[in-house]
């Protein structure tokens, strides 16, 4: 039996889609209800349970009476309150079947009507039958000629549209593409815009870099003689992490480093870092020798190695010391002209970075990025000082001083025309090659930190500003007294004269404070305190070393009437033997101040060019003539019989120079002992060089220490720059003129 069709059978009178109209066909005789037709039936069933065919007694009654009635719940229905949904479900053929066997239907119950109630259907009501309302208003209605037995069957609803295929494509293509022109544009800007950030992350890892390191500059003398130069070296470090054996390895080690092997055991201990881990490196030793560092290196010890390093090499050891300094293991300056003049001498480190395999490949990539910045050496020093000349004042100095206990002295030699510096010793002095032992007060430069209480040799600016103003001259004769009192104080002459007339050399010569006094008190305090600045006290030279004391002036209204005997003959001043040195270098260059200097020239470390020093500060203090009146008076010091300075005399040349007895000043405080001190020029008829030496001592002996040192320098000096000996004799000085 082939499968029945669910499409609706045409109906042969009408030609409608429709199940066979069954009104009046299987229905109940006692009620005139119609059975259940077919599926146009069941499709006529809406959702709020009423049909379009109504009940027998709906169809008895007239439109009136189905326009004002309502049925109650479940009303003429089938007892089956399932049945229209059955109907629904099977589409009318269970009704069918049932009235085909002619079987009564069962009363619908349970369905609440809210509509009117309708006539039963007849055929004869076809023509007045409205048209069912239909859910789709958008459709037509159904034409009224054409039979309205069933309800027409309606078209069912289409499912609701999920998605449409071509859009979906298209919209996935858009997507596609967007994609791909996001990535492309991205690759534009990585291979133009940013292709040298990524391409230098790149390299980066495979970087080597390696410094050049910049040696420092020398430190020369005026004939290029290194003072203090640096020599390339090796520093030995270790890994403590790395070390197997430290005490053997320190066996080994020690005596080619010179340090215990207890102190290298104790370096290579293994060491916490402050924030977290272990120290792997350290220092054993510093600017070892090249052929010592390859003896190491053969050794291949476990956590041991060597590096290019840098030492300073100070070939004279002490030799200058005092002045040059020393530096640091880093080569940083910490005394002397090291560290006034780190700056020039430092060199500015190189670098170069190359490309490199990694492993077994480690070495430089042909053709692999290169760079190299190559290394600025530092620039050189050339000193004013002469190395022979600095060796032999500090030998003459050193020997001297041998003959007094706790002492310190100092010695300066100036070029009178030019103001350099030709040498500049002190006593102590100290290794600069080593000068870890050393005390701070041996390597102080006495000449410009000694700050003395001059005494006499400062009445040779007494006497000059006098001069120059014209309260004296050189013929002038004065009677001097044994004594003279200046407010509570009385001074005296170690040599009386007895009221007798004294001319100025004799006052000179045997060093009359009462003499001096009076000239002083002629010329008046504020005069002298002007000559004492213009010959240079109270302010630094400005020579060049570091830390180089002012001395102190006593200013005018500080002035008690004791001043007036004490600061004519150099007490109440405070002075270095450098300041004292150019004040008698200014008469011997015919009045004229010469500011005192240790730089002659720099020489550059990249090309070598040399830049000559600044010129030194000049005035004029004294006119020529009142000068050479004045080196004439100071020349009866070291000529008259029985004068102060005939020991400081130098036999084939004319000497002019004062002795002087002083104090020594520790921060204003006046320490015991005496200074004792010479400062002369020669050839007195036309001076070459100023030879200042001052000796402190405890027990007073630098007296008769001084006048012989300055006879040795300055004899050495004459003959080392072959200074012809005078061709006359001094002049014979009258001290009591009749």
């Amino acid at each position: 039996m082939p499968p029945r069709s669910d499409e609706p059978r045409r109906d042969p009178t009408t030609g409608s889609r429709r199940g066979p109209s069954r009104a009046g066909r299987g229905g109940d005789p006692r009620t005139g209800e119609p059975g259940i037709g077919g599926i146009s039936d069941a499709r006529a069933y809406t959702p709020r349970g009423r049909t379009i065919r109504e009940s027998g007694e709906e169809r008895a009654g007239g439109r009136e009476e189905r326009a004002g009635q309502r049925r109650t719940p479940r009303a003429g229905r089938s007892g089956d309150p399932f049945r229209p949904a059955l109907q629904v479900l099977d589409g009318g053929r269970a009704g069918a079947r049932a009235g085909r066997r002619d079987a009564a239907p069962v009363a619908r119950a349970g369905v609440i009507r809210t509509v009117p109630t309708r006539p039963a259907w007849t055929d004869d009501d076809e023509e007045e039958l409205a048209p069912p309302r239909r859910r789709n208003g958008g459709r037509t209605p159904r034409r009224p000629e054409r039979p309205a037995a069933r309800r027409p069957a309606r078209k069912p609803r289409r499912p609701p549209k999920l998605a449409e295929p071509r859009r979906r494509l298209r919209l996935g293509t858009m997507l596609v593409l967007a994609l791909f022109v996001t990535i492309g544009i991205r690759l534009v800007f990585l291979q133009a815009v940013d292709t040298p950030a990524y391409a230098g992350g790149g390299i980066d890892s495979r970087l080597t870099r390696v410094d050049l390191p910049a040696p420092r500059g020398a430190i020369v003398d005026r004939t290029g003689a290194p003072l203090a130069r640096s020599v390339e070296a090796r520093y030995v470090f270790a890994d403590p992490t790395q070390v197997k054996d430290r005490p053997a390895t320190a066996r080994l080690l020690s005596p080619l480093l010179g340090v215990p092997a207890s102190e290298l055991v104790e370096k290579m201990k293994r060491r916490g870092l402050p924030g977290g881990g272990e120290s792997q490196f350290q220092y054993l030793a510093r600017g070892v020798d090249i052929p010592k560092a390859k003896q190491i290196e053969a050794l291949d010890l476990a956590g041991i190695g060597t590096h290019r390093d840098e030492r300073r090499e100070v070939p004279g050891g002490d030799l200058a010391a005092n002045l040059v300094g020393f530096v640091s293991q880093d080569m940083n300056g910490l005394e002397g002209l090291e560290a006034r003049y780190d700056d020039v001498l430092q060199g500015k480190d190189g670098r170069r970075v190359y490309e490199a395999g990694q492993g077994d490949l480690d070495a430089p990539i042909p053709g692999g990025y290169s760079q190299t910045t190559p290394a600025k050496p530092g620039s050189s020093l050339v000193l004013t000082i002469d190395r022979d000349l600095q060796y032999q004042v500090q030998q003459v100095l050193g020997r001297q001083m041998a003959q007094t206990r706790g002492s310190v002295g100092a010695a300066v030699v100036l070029d009178v025309a030019t103001g350099e510096v030709l040498a500049q010793a002190s006593h102590p002095s100290y290794n600069a090659a080593n000068p870890e032992p050393s005390r701070p007060t041996d390597r102080e430069d006495a000449a410009t930190s000694f700050v003395v209480d001059p005494g006499s040799v400062h009445k040779a600016i007494t006497f000059g500003a006098a001069l120059q103003e014209g309260v004296v001259t050189p013929d002038t004769t004065l009677p001097i007294p044994n004594t003279v009192t200046k407010g509570d104080t009385t001074f005296a002459d170690t040599h009386p004269a007895n009221g007798r007339r004294m001319s100025l050399p004799g006052m000179m010569a045997f060093s009359s404070n009462v003499g001096t006094i009076e000239i002083a008190h002629e010329l008046g305090r504020d005069r002298l305190i002007d000559y004492q600045k213009r010959f240079g006290l109270g302010q630094p030279t400005g020579e060049g070393m570091p830390g180089e004391a002012s001395g102190r002036l006593l200013p005018a209204d500080e002035w008690s009437l004791s001043s007036y005997g004490s600061v004519p003959i150099g007490h109440s001043v405070d002075a270095t033997p450098l300041q004292m040195a150019a004040a008698y270098a200014t008469i011997a260059n015919n009045g004229t101040y010469v500011q005192p200097h240790l730089i002659k020239e720099v020489i550059s470390g990249a090309d070598g060019k040399r830049t000559p020093a600044g010129p030194p500060v000049t005035r004029p203090v004294l006119s020529p003539a009142n000068a050479a009146a004045l080196r004439t008076i100071l020349e009866a010091v070291t000529t008259v019989e029985g004068a102060t300075g005939v020991a400081a005399a130098v036999p084939g040349y004319r000497v002019a120079g004062k002795t002087g007895t002083g104090w020594r000043l520790v921060e204003g405080e006046k320490q015991p002992g005496e200074v004792g001190s010479f400062i002369g020029m020669a050839p007195a008829e036309k001076p070459r060089y100023v030879v200042a030496v001052f000796v402190w001592s405890p027990g007073g002996e630098g007296g008769t220490v001084a006048a012989p040192a300055f006879r040795e320098m300055m004899g050495f000096t004459l003959r080392h720059y072959r200074v012809p000996p005078s061709g006359g004799k001094a002049p014979k000085f009258e001290v009591f003129p009749h």
